[in-house]
């Protein structure tokens, strides 16, 4: 997480956007699949009646933690970027930190639905498409897409990546439901394109024979191959200018403008910088 490159945002609509860099260093308060955990600090607070929350005093996010540095499970625990984020979030509004594990094309219809999380955080690029289910908070982080191979693969390198793909013969793994996926079936249509639940899965694809090339965020793409997949390498990026926020539903208009009243006070009281400081 160390090797994490994240682009400061210029402040949107008078509301201060949230700049990260590096891995987050919050104190521990890492939860579990069973027991996701709380922020620490002062006691949470019930809610005020102003937004409506899943379980009262706690701020719930839907995330799919297979997706380092942003969201992963290590020894039982919610850790990453995005983990760290919701946390700062919660104890900045007076709250307890719970996260519940959904697949990553299941978070926004879960926030749709209601009764499973009150926010969804994830990794989950804002799109035109997921704007008409959900509502986006103010954005924390930019990213691109970038593809991948074995390094031994002779056949697609950096020289005809964006030819080579585009072809009958290619099968390309991708995360179901992610701005990967979509972005390899637009600009690779020929190829098979191979969706999985978790982006874990589509690499080791890659490494097992069973699909050619992996298409996802460039930097979770760079911390795949920095970590178990070091025998895979980047052949191509695109500078697409994705936007992270977070999802809320529209019906409760209120949590989205707290959720970002609590990303502008971390960014004006200095918290943020001290983290990325840290880092």
């Amino acid at each position: 997480m160390k090797n994490l490159q994240l682009k400061k945002l210029l402040p949107q609509a008078g509301v201060a956007t949230v700049a990260l860099a590096a891995a987050l260093g919050l104190a521990a308060c890492g939860g579990t699949p069973a027991s996701t955990g709380s922020t620490g600090g002062s006691a949470p607070a019930e809610s005020d009646g102003s937004y409506e929350l899943v379980t009262d005093g706690t701020l719930t996010f839907a995330t799919s933690p297979d997706y380092p540095p942003f969201e992963n499970l290590e020894n039982g625990e919610y850790v990453g970027l995005d983990m760290d984020l919701g946390r700062a979030i919660a104890e900045e509004l007076g709250l307890e930190c719970e996260y519940t594990n959904i697949d990553f094309d299941g978070i926004v219809p879960a926030i749709v639905a209601g009764g499973q999380a009150d926010a969804g955080l994830s990794g989950i690029s804002v799109t035109p498409e997921r704007e008409e289910q959900v509502d986006f908070t103010d954005p924390y982080y930019v990213d691109n897409q970038a593809v991948a191979t074995l390094s031994s693969n002779t056949e697609l390198t950096e020289d005809n990546a964006a030819e080579a793909l585009n072809s009958a013969e290619i099968t390309i793994a991708v995360q179901s439901g992610s701005t990967g996926a979509d972005f390899a079936a637009e600009n690779y249509p020929n190829a098979e394109i191979l969706p999985f639940p978790n982006f874990t899965d589509a690499f080791a694809a890659v490494a097992s024979g069973q699909a050619d090339a992996v298409c996802g965020n460039s930097a979770v793409v760079q911390q795949m191959l920095a970590g178990a997949y070091t025998d895979q390498h980047v052949i191509l990026t695109s500078a697409t200018g994705e936007e992270y926020a977070i999802a809320v539903s529209k019906d409760n208009p209120e949590l989205l403008a707290a959720i970002n009243d609590a990303l502008a006070k971390l960014q004006e009281d200095g918290t943020i910088d001290e983290l990325i400081a840290a880092n």
